[in-house]
């Protein structure tokens, strides 16, 4: 996990650069993971416009539950667990995940495709405060 502020002449932009842990590994990682994450994310103010990007390794569904915090565009069409964790913080932090969020051709919401090409996914995100 890596951050950097960006001092501007009206507000300060945070942007938080994450690796989170794939779908494999133990819940007690995971939970240390996003439990720092959130630690540094409220270390800086409100006031400054908060970004996140990394790699989550989530997979977001088109439930209409998450319609407010990821839009309607999402590539898969099931929720990971690792996709609930980040739900989860968005909503906590009053987050949006913008990747979802707009509709594109399916051939550029791809962020990671398998060696063989046959497999694609969508498991990095630009998370940003939702004002």
């Amino acid at each position: 996990m890596s951050y950097t502020v960006l001092r501007g002449r009206w507000c300060n932009n945070i942007v938080l650069n994450v690796h989170a842990p794939s779908e494999e590994k133990s819940a007690d990682s995971k939970d240390r993971f996003y439990k720092e994450l959130q630690q540094v994310f409220d270390h800086f103010s409100k006031l400054h416009i908060r970004i996140l990007l990394g790699d989550f390794k989530e997979k977001l569904g088109r439930q209409d539950i998450l319609k407010p915090t990821i839009g309607n565009d999402s590539v898969h069409q099931d929720i990971n667990d690792n996709g609930v964790r980040t739900v989860n913080l968005a909503t906590s932090k009053n987050l949006v995940l913008k990747c979802t969020m707009f509709s594109h051709r399916n051939i550029h919401k791809h962020t990671w495709t398998s060696l063989d090409g046959k497999s694609h996914n969508q498991i990095d995100q630009i998370l940003i405060d939702r004002k």
